[in-house]
């Protein structure tokens, strides 16, 4: 799984280098935000076979598979900075890479809980789901510390390309060689050494499953508007005069601090095994921050705000995805870890695609008071400042309906570990019965 943690860092660092990326291919900021929602477009037909080949035919040639399919996206994408390669054909390509990358990053996200459940106790799966969840994040949080500084000007996006190529060669050389088996000798726990529903059987019993759906909604919405914060982030904050570099910060707290909460989190969850309570205190604490950094963002000078209000709503907000990923487990069993986290994963992506198209869609021109004063971002050609008030206004209406639903609406019965406690009360009583026979 370590090898995980390298795979996101180029899928993302357009996110904080949007207007050199614009000039450099020559397109609007239309089409490179596109670069963004091609991933979510693309993982969304992709995360079904990904699904059933993690649950079919096992972790390790999916893993694999996902490594080569990465690498194979990435030297797709360096092949539009050849001169061989026409001016008219260079987004085309760009935008073929970023589909097989998709492809490959969605058995990344479906991985985790699985995982935890074939590999590691009961004790220990919610930190676990954490810890390989979060590999996807720290990806993120590379290309925003280093995107900005490496490209300077358009003509530095080659050299990201192959620092990224490099590092996706990487990943497939650690997943051939450290990543062995698919399942541990011995099962970990009694769910472990059970046999998981079939992945068409496990559709429809999810079908009549409530409260998975209230999970899957809201936390898939969670999911959503991380994604157009991160894609939207510099355009969001250019036309108050922050620069890519602190868009590139900004985005940066808020993945470290959210790593940091997530590992918070996972470890309470293990402890005390309150999913539902904990992934409902994330998720009422990041919407407050989400909307103090949206308020924030709306004022020239206030560095010090933004940075701390877009750090402790990733603080919060990050700590809801392993501990939901693992309550989906809980209250889906028996039915397959990759399926179950799946399709909270397609959740996330579907929704996403609808919120940054409609969100691009509403953002306004500027006032003339606002346009006549100095900004971070290029006036006219390829990135447009505009005002994005009303999107941002959308996404936190958007964040606190997720917040109500799963506050107020969902309720969680764990039904892997009431599974779990039976069949060791059963083990025990068999082990007593034993002992006085003989």
């Amino acid at each position: 799984m370590a090898s995980f943690i390298y795979y996101s860092s180029y899928q993302f660092y357009k996110r904080s280098v949007t207007d050199k990326t614009a000039h450099y291919y020559n397109k609007s900021i239309m089409e490179v935000n596109w670069l963004s929602l091609v991933f979510l477009v693309a993982s969304v037909p992709s995360g079904f076979f990904a699904s059933w080949m993690l649950d079919t035919i096992g972790l390790r040639a999916s893993i694999i598979f996902a490594a080569w399919l990465n690498l194979i996206g990435c030297l797709l994408r360096n092949i539009t900075i050849f001169n061989f390669v026409s001016t008219e054909s260079k987004y085309p390509v760009l935008l073929t890479g970023q589909i097989v990358a998709a492809c490959g990053q969605t058995f990344i996200m479906f991985t985790p809980a699985k995982v935890a459940a074939l590999w590691f106790a009961d004790s220990q799966r919610a930190l676990a789901t954490t810890v390989a969840s979060m590999s996807n994040p720290l990806g993120i949080l590379a290309a925003n510390l280093m995107s900005p500084y490496i490209v300077k000007e358009q003509n530095d996006i080659s050299i990201l390309l192959w620092i990224c190529s490099a590092i996706s060669l990487l990943g497939v050389l650690m997943s051939m060689i450290f990543v062995r088996k698919s399942i541990p000798p011995t099962p970990p726990s009694p769910s472990a050494a059970s046999q998981s529903e079939p992945f068409f059987i496990g559709i429809k019993k999810l079908r009549k499953n409530g409260a998975f759906w209230l999970l899957t909604l809201s936390v898939g919405g969670g999911l959503a508007l991380f994604t157009a914060y991160t894609t939207f982030l510099e355009q969001i904050l250019c036309p108050q005069n922050y620069d890519n570099n602190f868009a590139g910060l900004s985005g940066a707290l808020m993945i470290a601090f959210g790593i940091v909460g997530a590992f918070v989190a996972g470890l309470i969850a293990d402890k005390t095994k309150k999913f539902s309570e904990v992934t409902k205190i994330g998720f009422c604490l990041s919407t407050l921050f989400s909307i103090a950094f949206v308020q924030l963002a709306r004022f020239r000078g206030q560095d010090v705000l933004i940075a701390a209000s877009i750090a402790l709503f990733g603080c919060f907000g990050f700590a809801i995805y392993p501990t939901a990923l693992e309550m989906a487990v809980e209250i889906t069993y028996p039915v397959a870890e990759a399926t179950s986290t799946g399709l909270i994963f397609l959740s996330g992506q579907i929704q996403g695609i609808i919120i940054m198209l409609i969100a691009q869609f509403i953002a306004q021109p500027l006032s003339a008071h606002d346009a006549a004063l100095p900004k971070a971002c290029p006036q006219g050609g390829s990135f447009d400042p505009q005002d994005w008030t009303i999107p941002n206004l959308m996404v936190n209406g958007l964040g606190v309906f997720y917040c109500v639903v799963i506050t107020l609406l969902f309720h969680a019965k764990y039904k892997r570990m009431n599974a779990e406690m039976m069949a060791k009360a059963k083990s025990t009583l068999n082990g007593k019965l034993h002992s006085a026979v003989n």
